[in-house]
């Protein structure tokens, strides 16, 4: 089994594979009548193929602990896919290059509780691995026509620390 060391989640390390989604650094001004911040335009929404739609809906995720074996990947085609906590729990997300259709040279990040990601479309990633105990996410993602799911199961398990 490989082992992949994770790191802390930031914008420019995660920039190849999708969006960071949190408040810090982003852009922000009031809104109704100066009651409420809006942090604008966070994420981008990929919504391709024929007859798509966003889809908003919540997962809750068991809890896992390190380490971690990762023996599958998947990516979707046909949509980008946004996890925020709503617990405020740290999560893991594991992503990888795509090389001739299979993950490749995987990274992974702890998320703080207070972070989203969302994943560009194509972009291979682990499942949804909460680790400070069962955890909400909302998930904005595509549906619609078409095959949106890939999966690539590996030869040799990686084992995330």
């Amino acid at each position: 089994m490989a082992i992949l060391k994770s790191q802390p989640l930031t914008k420019g390390r995660f920039a190849p594979f999708g969006d960071v989604i949190e408040t810090e650094g982003a852009h922000s001004f009031e809104i109704n009548n100066g009651t409420t911040t809006r942090f604008h335009d966070l994420a981008e929404v990929q919504l391709l193929g024929e007859n798509s739609r966003a889809l908003v809906s919540i997962f809750r995720g068991q809890q896992f602990y390190l380490p971690v074996k990762v023996e599958m990947m998947e990516r979707h085609p046909l949509g980008s896919q946004a996890f925020v906590p709503l617990n405020n729990r740290s999560f893991l997300v594991v992503v990888a290059e795509d090389e001739k259709s299979e993950p490749v040279r995987p990274l992974a990040f702890i998320v703080k509780g207070t972070q989203g990601v969302n994943f560009h479309a194509n972009t291979w990633h682990a499942t949804l691995t909460a680790l400070e105990g069962d955890s909400d996410f909302l998930v904005v993602d595509r549906g619609g026509d078409g095959t949106n799911l890939q999966e690539h199961f590996f030869d040799r398990a990686y084992q995330v620390v």
